[in-house]
């Protein structure tokens, strides 16, 4: 590696190192530049819908109507703004990898080490390396003693690595078993070191992901595709009347004025302009809500993506699990097996024998056990903020948080048994040992590989005392090893025993004491998450870069994995092309030792089958999943900023249960966004088809386009927003989700859609009618018949717009108040429009009489009265198809 890198052991001199540093740059990591603030304002005018206003708006101005131009520019402005304001803090991604810049590093120049800034690091420079330190930049051991570093952020492995200076590895080699490479941004634990950096920056593996994520491209939610989708419709729909309009116009001899006129009038009536407000407020509802739920939003459509999620894709450690290494078991001579309750780092729990409680203290075996686990240990806790934090080797924290729920204390120990000397951990050795001065000799206690341990013992403690160790009682050790192995734990023997030194070889002749099983236990409540995400027609699917055994046993004991479900490991995913993954990952249920690539890949996989994809993840591995996945969450407490910043929604609380309240969440808000999507449209639509029946019947323009847009605003606006407050549906978590192809309006809402516009634009054509036939010299009479009578009919179908059922009942009715203080200001603003004189006259309306207030009433009632009705003989149908016979 040296040659290849033309160095050598004692460095590059100062003048190769500054050549170099010219050559390739600091050792930074430069994020990507974001979006500008331009951009992201133009971005708001980049759709169909609010195109075809603004070719409105010209029209208008064009053909003299200023005011009606001012008034749909206004509205336009007033979106863009609302977009523009939730989307530009949301689009500052992966600044933050600059946090996992190391300040300063111990470097080799000239066979001299030094402490120099790790940003003038070079490809070739040889580093120093000690535990506690981290590696500050990608580089190749040249020398390692008893080295292990935690690379859970760039990896997802739950503990730490060891690391050895040997021979090149395979070139298939999967990243987490690249034993011979250190990278930047992972912490030494154990041991020191001596390294050639071989990347430095954006070279890195820390460097690479931010390219990775970078290079994933914006994504529309399922949402906007569909609201997309649905304005390219509508405006072919509204150039299509408004081209038919315009020919009969034009056929019965209309002036061009006129027939412009009624363009603009029809593109405004086409448009539901509240649309998007309705839109980013029923959101924002939503935002609100997960945040009283411990989930931050930090881009607004994806709030109702999460309703869509057919598959989420989970890392195991600290999201499945707590990502705190845990003794959960424990295997005793004789065949005990106790288990050990407690998670994390807090030393409660109880130690049980079959489920019965058993006293440490006076329980000799279990008693010798923990005393091995607290004395042969280098692990610490820490206390920062209120919290116990651990210091060094997770699994050795474990062992002696496991001791301190017994009452042994390692100073206290140690206090009447001085440590004298110590064998560190190596992967030869396969055990570590302390030795201490005790009893007027040196006593060794010794914990490391079960089978290793097993050889060094002659003796086994049982709850009758010592025995010997024959082959029938090791085979039955090696029984009860396999036993909790075969559960997913890591398990380490310990021993202990009279020694005649402090050195390697006098270790033998020990009395093996037991084997502890570790885990990194499952996070609490996180197996009735997964249930209920079953339950919902949701499949969760586990990626980690723990050993496949290990990921096949958590991911079943939690659920993840079903019967059928397969694993798939790291070197067995990079071999699959694209199209075959695909196909693959629809029966794969957990990957194994997977890398940041993998992630990517398999979350694009399952994209590529039609899914719409949740990911969640807290490591710097994680970001370019994160930003690829179709919904990215990150944690909040314990995930890095790198994968905070690239993630659409962040958890409070790191819990998965928040994650299924989420999904709760945007289910009720794509309900609500159908409910009013429903609303607008049929209301819209029924303009559309009052200016069509009235061109066909040769009457003149029943509407102006300022009183559609007052309509738009009265009726559109405030009925809509109350319809994004509707709560949840009794069956919301029970349903599967939505197939992410289906358009907002299926049939069915389509056909209730068309249904309810006929009915609406018929009441509005028959008020139109009467005016006309009463006072044939005066339109501005019609008109105003009309205007009302189309307002007071799109403000009563707000109820067949809330609910599949009737709302008739005073319990349903009062249950969305906003509901009703919306008809009630909606019915005022409508007054006033025909009332107050200067909005009349702005407007071009005149008022009403009582008896014509009561034939508009009378007429505007009929929609709504209709469709409660219905619903009404429909519920008591299905009622009684349910009630049993006799």
């Amino acid at each position: 590696m040296c040659r290849r890198l033309d160095t050598t052991p004692a460095g590059l001199n100062d003048s190769d190192a500054a050549a170099r540093l010219a050559r390739v740059g600091p050792n930074e990591l430069r994020p990507a530049a974001p979006a500008s603030a331009w951009r992201i304002l133009t971005e708001q005018f980049r759709n169909v819908v609010t195109l075809l206003l603004v070719a409105a708006a010209a029209v208008a101005l064009i053909s003299g109507h200023a005011l009606d131009a001012t008034a749909i520019i206004a509205v336009l402005l007033l979106n863009a703004a609302l977009g523009f304001l939730t989307d530009l803090p949301a689009r500052r991604a992966l600044e933050a990898l600059t946090t996992l810049q190391v300040a300063r590093a111990t470097v080799v120049r000239g066979g001299r080490p030094r402490s120099i800034e790790a940003r003038q690091l070079v490809p070739g420079d040889v580093i120093a390396l000690e535990a506690g330190q981290a590696v500050p930049a990608d580089a190749r051991l040249l020398a390692a003693t008893e080295l292990r570093t935690i690379e859970a952020a760039l990896t997802g492995e739950s503990v730490p690595v060891e690391k050895l200076a040997i021979a090149e590895l395979p070139i298939d080699t999967p990243l987490p078993d690249h034993c011979t490479m250190v990278y930047q941004g992972t912490t030494v634990v154990a041991g020191r070191a001596q390294a050639v950096i071989v990347a430095t920056g954006t070279a890195t593996e820390v460097g690479r992901i931010g390219s990775l994520a970078a290079a994933v491209p914006e994504r529309q939610t399922p949402l906007e595709r569909r609201l997309d989708a649905l304005g390219r419709r509508l405006a072919l729909a509204a150039v299509g009347v408004a081209a038919v309009v315009a020919l009969l116009g034009w056929l019965q001899g209309v002036p061009v004025a006129a027939v412009l006129a009624s363009a603009i009038a029809l593109a405004v009536a086409a448009v539901p302009e509240g649309l998007p407000t309705v839109v980013t407020v029923a959101m924002a509802v939503g935002v609100r809500r997960m945040a009283r739920r411990r989930a931050l939003v930090r881009r607004l459509p994806v709030v109702e993506s999460l309703g869509s999620a057919t598959v989420i894709c989970t890392d195991k450690t600290g999201t499945l699990t707590t990502g705190e290494m845990t003794a959960t078991a424990m295997s005793l001579g004789g065949g005990r097996e106790l288990a050990i309750t407690g998670v994390g780092y807090s030393p409660s729990g109880l130690f049980l024998d079959n489920g019965v409680p058993v006293d440490p203290q006076t329980d000799p075996q279990l008693a010798a056990a923990l005393r091995i686990a607290a004395l042969a240990n280098r692990g610490g806790l820490v206390e920062h903020d209120g919290a116990m934090q651990p210091h060094g080797d997770p699994t050795e924290v474990a062992l002696l948080v496991a001791a301190g729920k017994a009452g042994f204390d390692r100073s206290a120990l140690l206090a009447s048994a001085p440590e004298i000397a110590e064998l560190p951990f190596s992967s030869d050795r396969m055990y570590m040992a302390t030795f201490h001065a005790e009893g007027g000799g040196v006593r060794a206690y010794l914990k490391g590989a079960p089978e290793r341990v097993l050889d060094l013992c002659d003796r086994s403690l049982t709850p009758t005392g010592e025995q010997p160790l024959g082959s029938a009682a090791r085979e039955a050790l090696h029984r009860q090893r396999e036993a909790l192995a075969a559960r997913g734990l890591r398990v380490l023997a310990v021993a202990s025993g009279e020694v005649a030194g402090a050195t390697e070889n006098a270790i033998r002749d020990l009395v093996f004491v037991g084997v502890f099983g570790l885990t990194d236990p499952p996070t609490p409540g996180v197996q009735e998450t997964v249930r209920s995400i079953h339950a919902a027609g949701i499949r969760p699917v586990m990626l980690t870069g723990d050993h496949r055994g290990t990921a096949e046993a958590v991911a079943r004991a939690l659920g993840v994995l079903s019967g059928t479900d397969e694993t798939l490991d790291g070197r067995e995913l990079a071999a699959l092309p694209p199209a075959t993954l695909a196909e693959r990952v629809a029966v794969v249920g957990a990957f194994s030792r997977i890398g940041p690539e993998d992630k990517l890949r398999i979350v694009a996989a399952y994209q590529a089958r039609g899914e719409i994809v949740a990911m969640l993840g807290d490591g710097v591995n994680d970001a370019p999943a994160l930003r690829q996945a179709d919904i990215g969450v990150a944690m909040g407490r314990r995930g890095s900023d790198v994968a905070r910043e690239a993630a659409d929604l962040v958890l409070q609380d790191d819990r998965l249960e928040t994650v299924a309240a989420a999904i709760e969440e945007g289910r009720v808000i794509f309900d609500n966004i159908r409910k009013f999507v429903f609303y607008l449209f049929s209301c819209n639509l029924a303009e559309v088809l009052l200016f069509l029946g009235a061109a066909v019947a040769g009457w003149p323009l029943p509407l102006q386009p300022l009183q559609i847009l007052w309509l738009n605003l009265v009726t559109d606006t405030f009925p809509a927003l109350a319809l994004a407050l509707e709560s949840a549906e009794p069956d919301v978590m029970r349903r599967p989700p939505r197939d992410p192809r289906t358009a907002i309006l299926s049939g069915s809402v389509l056909r209730a859609t068309v249904t309810y516009a006929v009915l609406i634009a018929s009441s509005a054509l028959a008020a139109f009618s009467w005016g006309l036939v009463r006072w044939p010299d005066d339109p501005t009479r019609a008109i105003t018949m009309a205007f009302v009578t189309l307002g007071l009919a799109q403000i009563f179908h707000l109820g067949n717009a809330r609910s599949a059922g009737p709302v008739v009942t005073a319990r349903r009715a009062l249950s969305n108040r906003h509901a009703l203080g919306a008809v009630a200001l909606s019915l005022v603003l409508l007054w006033l429009a025909v009332s107050w004189g200067p909005l009349a006259r702005t407007l071009g309306t005149q008022p009403l009489t009582v008896p014509e207030w009561a034939a508009v009433a009378g007429l505007g009632l009929v929609p709504g009265v209709l469709g409660q009705a219905v619903k009404s003989a429909r519920a008591g149908w299905t009622r009684a198809r349910r009630r049993p016979a006799g």
